[in-house]
């Protein structure tokens, strides 16, 4: 059953794919659905991802001007977190280190010194160190931990997104200010859901651990 659904929804997104600006991104990524399982359905969205994120990053790049400012240094940073997240989760699991780094997007601050360490990491401390290396990510993991007051490794990802996308407002005439909007929308969706939650399970001491937008 899981085979069949997949295969049918691989014809069916190259089929209405063909004539989109997806059509790409699918014909680069796809090769086999009969290959497709459980965990090459993971690696295909991290390639599909990839694939997007450098497109994106290149083709703000080209406006120039204040939107490339504004712009390239956010998804930079969306490559690299997405670095760290796929070195993180593919502990323990079977894939090798070429593949792994193939699935890191090439636009970001780590690359591409920084990713050769990552693929080569084997666990979350030393994905920690390897981040203190690099300036913009020295302090990345303070505050981080297991303890009651402690944050997620996710929540510094959140917070140093919303701190990034909050600036593009204080730019002019440029298209930033659009993405920016739609993921700041995206992060208050997660902050409302958090705050439903912590309702529904009576543990209002959690409520304000949200991500503040300003």
């Amino acid at each position: 059953w899981y085979q069949r659904r997949v295969r049918e929804a691989v014809v069916s997104t190259q089929s209405t794919g063909v004539d989109t600006p997806l059509a790409p991104f699918f014909s680069e990524c796809v090769q086999d659905e009969n290959d497709l399982d459980e965990m090459n359905i993971e690696i295909l969205r991290n390639k599909l991802y990839k694939a997007y994120l450098e497109d994106f990053y290149t083709f703000c790049k080209n406006q120039g001007g204040t939107t490339a400012d504004v712009m390239c240094p956010i998804l930079a940073f969306e490559a690299d977190r997405r670095a760290i997240t796929i070195t993180i989760n593919s502990f323990r699991t079977d894939l090798l280190k070429d593949d792994i780094e193939n699935l890191y997007p090439k636009c970001g601050k780590l690359f591409p010194e920084g990713l050769k360490f990552l693929k080569n990491a084997e666990d979350r401390e030393e994905v920690r160190r390897i981040c203190e290396r690099f300036g913009a990510y020295k302090d990345l993991y303070n505050g981080v931990g297991d303890g009651p007051n402690d944050k997620t490794l996710e929540d510094k990802f959140f917070e140093e997104e919303v701190k990034m996308l909050g600036l593009s407002f204080e730019q002019q005439f440029h298209f930033g200010v659009f993405y920016a909007f739609v993921k700041l929308k995206e992060q208050e969706n997660r902050n409302i859901v958090w705050i439903a939650e912590c309702i529904a399970q009576k543990n209002k001491n959690k409520i304000d651990n949200y991500i503040p937008l300003f």
